[in-house]
């Protein structure tokens, strides 16, 4: 997941456009976001936990002026949820700094830790305590951060082209030095990337609809396998690798925003189909179709229109609820859901219902969901599922559960429906679902149901979320770097 956004706008009040981008990407990453901002002489980076709203106030955007800015909220994949993981990433180094944003997920991160490691010391770096920060972060992306920012002899153009090729797994990635604004995607197109134009400058952001949001129009997506550099000379386009596309499909399912257009295909017209096939393919004879907010209601809408099962709202979504960084208390971790949904009772009493969620990982929440549903009174409840089994880990920028934890994986679906607590069960079959999106089947990854990666993964041992916790175990790590700090 993540949402990254850049912008290059000189006149334009970028730290605005690029804090407003980011609120519409919060759906993305809500662990914590920050902005980088150049003024032509310097970049100024400013981050913190939580979600945009609560990193930024007006008097730090003020602050933040400049011609091109970099912004990201996170959504942690490689190293833990800390202050020290917060993107954007920063190098500063004598012939200039670096800062860069990066959604997606890195599979060759030990390579890349090995590269970095190996990099020759340079007799003008500035005394920062840079290399600490290889130390204290422990994300890919600070590996490909110092990588980049090594560039004695040649451009950060021609540095970017040389070091993009080798990487592996899922990157869209927005950076900027002090003069110029950056963008790439991976050679499988994993995650979205847009490019958009505004009056006075240009835009790139995971989703079409950050652009919305500020004003932009959409230009076109990133392809594939291309670099985008844009500066003073305007726009230019580097082919670093030959496109293989394999764009994530759990995007349609579930990540991008619904308001969203991926390859030419809407997400929420996706969903609606998913909807569609989702009843053709398992009817059941109801009172009441009803989604779980919000990720459902796309699906519950099309299986609904499928079927002429009447729609409705069955449970009341909390709006003020995100990702909590509050655990709670063994008895408060029980009602679980509640703090997120409470069911309608008078919309379910008495009535069979079909509850559209977009997938099952590990149950928990199903279980919540249909326990509330009895309470309220429903008589039976039928659960369907716009997404096939979620059996495999993903490696690409979905942090799932370990395999052993996928309730899929060692259920098969009736055996799901009953640790669930359903009367049925049913998943959309993967051709329904592929066919929804609109897209090629072999243009998608899909690697979450089938277990078939498109990038080559390597030994087990050489990945997992907390891999450069282990490998770093260095004194640096927790340390804070004063060119970084929040005041």
């Amino acid at each position: 997941m993540c949402g990254v956004f850049g912008v290059w706008a000189p006149g334009e009040d970028i730290a605005k456009l690029t804090y407003f981008g980011l609120y519409a990407l919060q759906h993305r990453g809500q662990e914590s976001a920050g902005i980088a901002v150049s003024n032509g002489r310097q970049i100024l980076v400013y981050k913190d936990m939580g979600l945009v709203s609560q990193a930024f106030d007006e008097s730090t955007l003020d602050a933040l002026k400049g011609h091109v800015a970099i912004g990201h909220c996170r959504y942690s994949t490689t190293g833990a949820s800390t202050w020290h993981n917060a993107q954007p990433t920063f190098r500063p180094t004598a012939a200039g700094s670096i800062a860069l944003g990066h959604n997606g997920n890195l599979i060759n991160t030990h390579e890349l830790l090995e590269a970095v490691a190996a990099l020759p010391s340079d007799p003008g770096e500035l005394d920062l305590h840079a290399r600490e920060l290889e130390a204290s972060s422990t994300n890919d992306s600070g590996l490909l951060t110092a990588l980049l920012a090594h560039h004695p002899d040649t451009t950060l153009e021609q540095r970017a082209l040389e070091v993009l090729p080798t990487l592996r797994g899922a990157f869209s990635l927005v950076w900027m030095n002090e003069d110029a604004l950056y963008a790439a995607r991976d050679p499988q197109g994993i995650r979205p990337l847009v490019l958009g134009r505004l009056d006075r400058g240009w835009v790139v952001a995971s989703e079409s609809a950050a652009l919305a949001t500020i004003g932009a129009s959409v230009v076109r997506e990133v392809e594939p396998g291309e670099m985008l550099v844009i500066d003073d000379g305007g726009l230019r386009s580097h082919r670093f690798a030959e496109p293989e596309p394999k764009g994530c499909v759990f995007e349609y399912v579930y990540l991008a925003r619904p308001d969203a257009t991926i390859s030419g295909r809407s997400v929420h017209e996706a969903r609606v189909e998913m909807g569609r096939r989702l009843a053709r393919e398992y009817p059941v004879e109801a009172d009441l179709v009803m989604p779980v907010p919000e990720s459902g209601t796309p699906a519950a809408a099309g299986y609904a229109e499928e079927s002429g099962i009447p729609f409705g709202q069955g449970f009341v979504k909390n709006a003020y609820v995100g990702r909590t960084f509050i655990q709670p208390s063994q008895t408060l971790r029980q009602l679980g859901i509640r703090l997120k949904l409470n069911a309608l009772e008078h919309m379910i009493r008495g009535k069979k219902i079909v509850v559209v969620d977009d997938s099952i990982v590990r149950g928990n929440t199903q279980r919540a969901q249909i326990r509330m549903l009895r309470e309220a009174g429903a008589l039976e409840v039928h659960v369907r599922i716009s997404s096939p089994p979620v059996k495999w880990p993903c490696f690409y920028g979905i942090d799932f559960a370990t395999r052993a934890e996928l309730i899929a994986n060692g259920l098969d679906v009736d055996e799901v429906a009953a640790s669930v607590g359903a009367d049925s069960l049913g998943y959309i079959s993967l051709e329904g679902m592929v066919e929804a999106t609109g897209q090629a089947a072999d243009r998608l990854c899909t690697a979450c149901f089938t277990g078939e990666y498109p990038v080559e993964l390597p030994d087990e041992s050489l990945l997992g979320k907390h891999l450069l916790e282990v490998s770093l175990q260095s004194p640096a790590y927790g340390k804070a770097l004063p060119v970084l700090n929040n005041p």
